[in-house]
């Protein structure tokens, strides 16, 4: 069975947050941020938006599905503009959501993915450890990140894939090093 466990660098500081019991939704970009109203859904302490960003193909998606729903399809679709899940999520006996953004890589979107970056307060970063050209992309990502975004906006890098051991073109200290880099 595939398992997706992402190696995390943080630069210069994430937000780590605790599992939850509560479903999850996707939506489309055509729907208002926050989805549908409910009582529940109002119910918390902290709201962060969160992008994930990275090129085609690196796995935005999957993570995303792993991350909110527990969930795996294998069968790949490429996304087209931008979608977002909601997860309720625990820290220090605070109800926090994340809304997370799940951005097209393809060139084609840029300009339609470049204006959501506004609001986010943090990026996950994500290139595959098996494909060296979303490894080189990394920097272009990280300026469009310091181009479009707030100033205090965090970002994670995110090495995705790691279980495709045998096909890894990118070792886990380049990471590490192009995370210092970035700052």
């Amino acid at each position: 069975m595939y398992t997706m466990e992402p190696l995390l660098f943080y630069f210069p500081a994430g937000l780590q947050a605790s599992p939850n019991k509560f479903p999850t939704r996707m939506a489309s970009a055509g729907e208002p941020p926050t989805g549908p109203r409910d009582a529940a859904d109002q119910n918390f302490d902290y709201m962060f938006k969160l992008l994930l960003i990275g090129n085609s193909s690196v796995g935005k998606t999957s993570f995303l599905f792993r991350y909110a729903d527990d969930s795996f399809t294998p069968a790949f679709v490429s996304t087209v503009g931008i979608d977002f899940k909601v997860k309720t999520v625990y820290r220090h006996d605070k109800r926090i959501k994340l809304q997370i953004w799940d951005t097209a890589g393809q060139e084609r979107y840029r300009t339609i993915t470049t204006a959501y970056y506004r609001g986010a307060m943090g990026f996950l970063l994500m290139y595959d450890v098996a494909n060296q050209e979303s490894f080189t992309a990394v920097q272009d990502w990280a300026t469009q990140i310091k181009t479009y975004s707030w100033d205090n906006a965090q970002v994670i890098l995110v090495g995705n894939k790691c279980d495709l051991e045998d096909e890894r073109v990118v070792l886990a200290e380049d990471g590490q090093r192009l995370a210092g880099d970035l700052g």
